[in-house]
C-alpha cells in the first residue's frame, strides 16, 4: 500500500531549522526562526557574501502539463537530494504555493513521494505569510488611490481609466468583474472594477525581481495605477505609497528556508503564476543560494514555453543570472496524454499515441538547446507501468536531437533515485558547452517581440492582434516602455493559446487581445486567448477533500 504525499511528509523526522542554516554556513544573526522548522534569512546576508564565487545554477523545466502529471517539482527536489547524496553542497530554490491552486485543481507545490520539502502543510497553507503581505500591499495602493479621488482628486485621475485592481489569494470567479463605490458619495465613486489573484499581481512580480529593499521601493514607485484625464500615467509614487508598501513587505522580502525529507536546504520564496505572471522564485533567494551552495536546483513554472522562456528572457535578463544546465521533465503517461489517450487508459502500452505526443517534448528540447542555447537533459519521471519499449522510444527520439535521457525514480526512492539524472547534469556542466542567449533583442518593437516568442517558442504561424491590443501597444510605446521584455499570459496546457491543441500543433496563430504595462516589475504583459487573471474553482475542488482532526492533523492535502 503506497503512502500518500501528506502521510510521507507527516512521518518525516525534520531537523531544527537552525541546524539546516548552520549546515549552510549562515551566521546565527541572519536567521529568523518561524517556529522550529521554518526560518527567514535576512537579505543583508547577501552583502556579506558578495565576494564569494557563485555555485552552478540548474534550471528544471518540463513539457506542457497534463492531467497525467509530470512531476517537475518532485524532480527538482529529488535532483537536489541526489546531488547531496553524491556529496555535493546542493540547495533547492522553489516558488511558494498559492492557496488558489491548493484548494482548486492543482493541489500543493512541495514535491511528492520521497522527494518533498517539509513542513509540507505549512508550505502549502499560509507558510510565513508572504503572499498575504503581498495582497495587503497591493490593496493598500488601491485604497490610497480611491482615497485620493474621494478627497478632491488633485492628480486629475480619470475614474474610467483606473488600471490597478485589488487582489486575493483564492480562485474566485465571482470577483473577476465587480461594480463598487455604490451607496452614495461617502462610499466613493461608482465604477466597474475587478480582482486578480495575488500571485498574478505586479507586487508579487516586484517582490521576486527586487535586488534589495531600496530597489523594491523604487519599483513600487514606478507602478502605473491609473491615467489622468489628459492621458498621462499616474504612479504609486505620485500617491506616495512606496514607503508604506515597503514597510508591509520588509519581512516578505527575506527568503524562506526549509528542508527536504533528506535534510537538503531549500529556499522557497515568491510565487508568481507562470501562465499569467513570470513564474520564477525570487532573484534574492536564487542569488543567496548560489553564494551558499555548490549547486542550486531551481524551477520555472509549467512547460518550457512559459516558465523557461520567462526565466531566460525576464528573470535572467533583469538579474544577470545564467543557468549552467537545464532539465526537461516528462512522463511516458503525459506524452501519451498529449497523443490523445484518455486518463483511464494511460497505463496501457501505446506506442502510436506516444509517437503523436512526443513531439511536444521535442519542441521544448529544441527551445532550450537552440533558442536559449543551453545544454539540456530529459528526465523521464518513471512510473511502474512504463514499458521498456515506450522508454526506449523516447530515448531514441531525444537522441536524434543530441539530447540524453535519464530515468528518474525520485518519487519512490528520494535522492538515491535521482543519481543517474544528477550524473548526467554534472557531465553537462563540466563540458561547459553553454551558448546562453535571449530569444529576442530588447530594441525590437513590442509587436516584433511578441511575434518572435509566438513563432520561435510556440511554433505559431504568426500573431493576430485583436481587441484593444494594437492601441495598447501604441500607448505603451508612446510612454517610453517599448524596450521592456514581454511576459506572455497564455494557457499552460498547449504550445498554442487553445488548451485543447495538444502535442505539437501546426498551422495555428496566437491571438493577443490586450497588452498592459507592469512598469514597476519591468515588463509588458501580453494576454492571449481567453486567459483569466483570476482563476475559478473546478466542479469538484480539492478543498472538498481537505480536513483537520482534533489534534490539528491535516488530511486530504496533496
Amino acid at each position: 500500500m503506497f503512502k500518500s504525499d501528506i502521510e510521507i511528509a507527516q512521518a518525516a523526522k525534520m531537523k531544527p531549522i537552525t541546524e539546516i542554516a548552520a549546515q549552510l554556513g549562515v551566521p546565527e544573526e541572519f536567521v529568523e526562526s518561524y517556529g522550529k522548522y521554518k526560518a527567514k534569512i535576512d537579505y543583508n546576508l547577501l552583502n556579506s557574501l558578495k565576494e564569494k564565487p557563485d555555485g552552478k545554477l540548474i534550471l528544471v523545466s518540463a513539457i506542457n502539463p497534463t492531467p497525467a502529471g509530470e512531476g517537475k517539482t518532485t524532480t527538482t527536489v529529488g535532483l537536489g537530494d541526489a546531488l547531496a547524496y553524491l556529496g555535493y553542497k546542493s540547495i533547492i530554490a522553489l516558488r511558494e504555493p498559492s492557496l488558489g491552486p491548493v484548494f482548486g485543481v492543482k493541489g500543493g507545490a512541495a514535491g511528492g513521494g520521497y522527494s518533498q520539502v517539509v513542513p509540507m502543510e505549512d508550505i502549502n497553507l499560509h507558510f510565513t505569510g508572504d503572499i498575504h503581505a503581498v495582497g495587503a500591499a497591493n490593496n493598500l495602493i488601491a485604497a490610497m488611490l480611491d482615497n485620493h479621488i474621494y478627497h478632491g482628486n488633485a492628480l486629475n485621475i480619470d475614474v474610467r481609466r483606473i488600471s490597478w485592481k485589488r487582489c486575493l489569494d483564492m480562485n474566485d470567479r465571482q470577483l473577476r468583474f465587480v461594480v463598487n463605490g455604490l451607496g452614495g458619495k461617502a462610499n466613493g465613486v461608482p465604477r466597474e472594477d475587478g480582482f486578480d489573484i495575488t500571485v498574478a499581481s505586479e507586487i508579487m512580480a516586484i517582490l521576486c525581481l527586487a535586488n534589495d529593499l531600496e530597489d523594491l521601493k523604487e519599483r513600487v514607485a514606478k507602478i502605473i495605477v491609473a491615467y489622468s484625464r489628459d492621458g498621462e500615467p499616474i504612479t504609486a509614487g505620485q500617491l506616495k505609497a512606496q514607503g508604506a508598501v515597503a514597510a508591509l513587505l520588509k519581512d516578505a522580502l527575506k527568503p524562506n528556508l526549509v528542508q527536504t525529507l533528506a535534510h537538503t536546504p531549500a529556499f522557497i520564496h515568491g510565487g508568481p503564476f507562470a501562465n499569467i505572471a513570470h513564474g520564477c522564485n525570487s532573484v534574492m533567494a536564487t542569488k543567496m543560494a548560489l553564494k551558499l551552495g555548490d549547486y542550486v536546483v531551481t524551477e520555472a513554472g509549467f512547460g518550457a514555453d512559459l516558465g523557461a522562456d520567462k526565466f531566460v528572457d525576464i528573470k535572467c535578463r533583469l538579474s544577470g543570472l545564467r543557468p549552467n544546465a537545464v532539465v526537461i521533465v516528462a512522463t511516458v503517461r503525459a506524452l501519451k496524454s498529449h497523443g490523445g489517450v484518455a486518463k483511464e487508459n494511460l497505463n496501457q502500452e501505446n506506442l502510436e499515441a506516444l509517437q503523436k505526443g512526443v513531439p511536444n517534448l521535442l519542441k521544448h528540447v529544441e527551445n532550450v538547446t537552440q533558442n536559449y542555447g543551453l545544454p539540456a537533459v530529459v528526465a523521464i519521471n518513471r512510473f511502474p507501468q512504463d514499458t521498456e519499449a515506450e522508454l526506449r522510444f523516447v530515448q531514441e527520439e531525444c537522441k536524434k536531437l543530441g539530447v540524453k535521457v535519464a530515468l528518474s525514480e525520485v518519487w519512490a526512492k528520494g535522492g538515491a533515485g535521482g543519481v543517474e539524472l544528477a550524473k548526467e547534469v554534472l557531465q553537462l556542466i563540466e563540458k561547459g558547452q553553454n551558448n546562453f542567449k535571449f530569444v529576442y533583442d530588447l530594441n525590437l518593437s513590442l509587436k516584433e517581440k511578441i511575434n518572435t516568442i509566438a513563432t520561435k517558442i510556440y511554433g505559431a504561424d504568426g500573431v493576430d492582434f485583436i481587441g484593444t491590443s494594437l492601441q495598447d501597444i501604441e500607448n505603451i510605446e508612446k510612454m517610453g516602455y517599448g524596450n521592456l521584455p514581454v511576459c506572455m499570459a497564455k494557457t499552460q496546457y498547449s504550445l498554442s493559446d487553445d488548451p485543447k491543441k495538444l502535442g505539437r500543433p501546426q498551422g495555428f496563430r496566437i491571438s493577443i487581445r490586450n497588452v498592459k504595462i507592469s512598469a514597476g516589475a519591468g515588463f509588458v504583459v501580453a494576454l492571449t486567448g481567453d486567459i483569466m487573471t483570476l482563476p475559478g474553482l473546478p466542479k469538484v475542488p480539492s478543498a472538498e477533500k481537505i480536513d483537520v482532526d482534533n489534534t490539528g492533523k491535516i488530511s486530504g492535502l496533496f
